[in-house]
């Protein structure tokens, strides 16, 4: 089992296991004391009195039901995505969507590349959404029933009472970007595959 590195020390548990997975207290590395002292105004919410979830804030492991210090490690997290924050692939994790594809090689390059703090982590996994969405669209038009622009973009209902024309939506300010953003991509592709049969009549009949 992998060991936490020197950044999680000071989150860690007496035998060296993430604080994350286990119940401990995660230990403070300032006394409450010497923050007050350190920072002007720490400490105002320590009278339980003046936080409103108090009660989910009881520390009380043997309350929860579990037979274990530390959860069974599930099979199979060799070479799965892991935020480079944590010292391993956390104990249990999903495999019900496996990354394939060029969108799991972007992915796994925001995993294995960037924190999960820095901005390039997050537009990866996004770009790599996109293009899987986008994988899907030119895969739904091999089948008998591709995938339908106007009816599931939401574009109907939109234009519906219950859409645009509905009061108080607070996402108003970008309506003019909606079709751009929507239909935006199926126009170019539309366009990019005019220009591309154009090119081809041409190439065949010279």
């Amino acid at each position: 089992m992998s060991q936490p590195t020197t950044r999680d020390r000071d989150t860690s548990s007496a035998d060296g296991l993430p604080i994350a997975y286990v119940p401990d207290r995660p230990r403070m590395r300032e006394t409450p004391e010497q923050l007050r002292a350190r920072i002007p105004g720490w400490g105002a919410d320590l009278d339980p009195a003046d936080r409103p979830s108090h009660p989910k804030l009881q520390y009380s492991p043997d309350s929860t039901g579990a037979h274990w210090r530390f959860p069974e490690r599930q099979a199979g997290a060799e070479g799965r995505e892991r935020s480079i924050e944590h010292a391993f692939v956390t104990p249990v994790f999903g495999t019900a969507q496996p990354l394939h594809g060029v969108s799991g090689m972007i992915r796994r390059l925001a995993y294995r590349r960037y924190s999960e703090a820095r901005f390039g982590h997050w537009l990866l996994l996004i770009f790599g959404d996109r293009v899987d969405a986008w994988g899907s669209h030119l895969r739904s038009f091999a089948t008998l029933h591709p995938d339908n622009p106007i009816t599931q973009t939401g574009i109907r209902s939109e234009l519906s009472a219950s859409g645009t024309m509905r009061r108080g939506r607070s996402d108003r300010r970008h309506h003019l970007l909606d079709p751009v953003i929507v239909a935006g991509p199926w126009v170019i592709a539309a366009g990019g595959l005019v220009l591309g049969v154009r090119r081809f009549r041409r190439r065949a009949a010279g």
